[in-house]
């Protein structure tokens, strides 16, 4: 019997989710421990169309979540925490907790003519051929935004810029790969499936302690 689904999803789609509490993330929020230049680089990656990995969910489980309820009938994030939360970061400008636990916003900026990302710094805040924040952009209007950035950079292609730009805006559109585990597994199985990924794959760090938490909360 196959223990998982896999699905593809939008972005969008996982990041609304994330936001609504369909995906629910295990009470162990660990602080997001990527470096900012992690973060830009995956949004390259998505930019280019290269696969950005599998997020791992398991259906319905009941376990406590942060907020003290129980997860029932939600998909509980078991493995992709740092990545979702680069995302919502990224694209949506929410606050991450950074490894000092202190609230902060990472702030990707894009430079339409090169078509590359970088982070946000004060060099880049006062260049005009950057776009500043891509959460702004990818959440606004990309007429107003070609308007605006061809008046600051009257020198630059009009048509390269637009198809810059409207690909920057389309990237909540490119797919994220979601492995769901069944919703009758044990936790000894999930643990089991997790370990195996993660000593296969790139092995994140802490992450056997969030399913220890897991499995501690587990009722």
């Amino acid at each position: 019997m196959q223990k998982y689904a896999v699905n593809q999803q939008l972005i969008e789609t996982l990041l609304a989710w994330v936001n609504s509490g369909e995906i629910a993330i295990p009470e162990i929020q660990r602080p997001f421990v990527w470096d900012s230049s992690k973060v830009r680089d995956l949004m390259d990656s998505l930019y280019q169309g290269y696969p950005i990995g599998y997020v791992i969910a398991w259906r319905n489980p009941n376990v406590r979540l942060k907020d003290g309820s129980l997860s029932e009938g939600k998909k509980i994030l078991i493995d992709g925490q740092q990545r979702v939360t680069a995302l919502t970061a990224a694209i949506l400008g929410q606050y991450i907790i950074n490894k000092t636990y202190q609230r902060t916003k990472i702030k990707i900026a894009f430079h339409p003519i090169d078509e590359r990302f970088e982070v946000q710094n004060p060099a880049i805040f006062k260049d005009k051929t950057w776009l500043h924040d891509i959460s702004e952009v990818i959440n606004g209007s990309i007429l107003r935004v070609v308007r605006e950035y061809l008046k600051l950079n009257p020198e630059a292609n009009e048509e390269h810029i637009e198809q810059s730009i409207s690909r920057l805006i389309n990237i909540p559109k490119k797919q994220i790969g979601i492995i769901e585990l069944a919703a009758d597994l044990d936790i000894e199985t999930v643990t089991e499936i997790f370990i195996r990924i993660n000593s296969k794959g790139v092995v994140l760090s802490q992450a056997d302690f969030a399913m220890s938490k897991i499995a501690s909360n587990y009722e």
